[in-house]
């Protein structure tokens, strides 16, 4: 799974957001805010990982078991399948 072109990762006044460029600010009305976590497997998603990477990657970097890890990075893919921010 990948990052679609167009969206970047940026930290504003110590909160990180998602935001579109170019045409995509047309059609993607808004931005999206993350957690420091989310800013981590946003990052990891820039190297082109897989939910297995990702999970393998939250466990690596912080202090949470591997069905946590699992359900975390779940909910957080499919919250950026569904505004359109990445691809399978």
């Amino acid at each position: 799974m990948k990052i679609k072109n167009g969206f970047l990762l940026r930290e504003v006044a110590g909160s990180y957001i998602v935001v579109a460029t170019g045409a995509l600010t047309k059609s993607f009305g808004g931005i999206i805010k993350l957690n420091e976590t989310g800013s981590f497997l946003w990052k990891c998603l820039s190297e082109h990982t897989d939910k297995d990477g990702l999970v393998e990657a939250l466990t690596k970097e912080y202090d949470v078991s591997r069905e946590i890890a699992e359900s975390d990075v779940s909910a957080f893919v499919k919250t950026l399948l569904d505004a359109g921010v990445i691809e399978e």
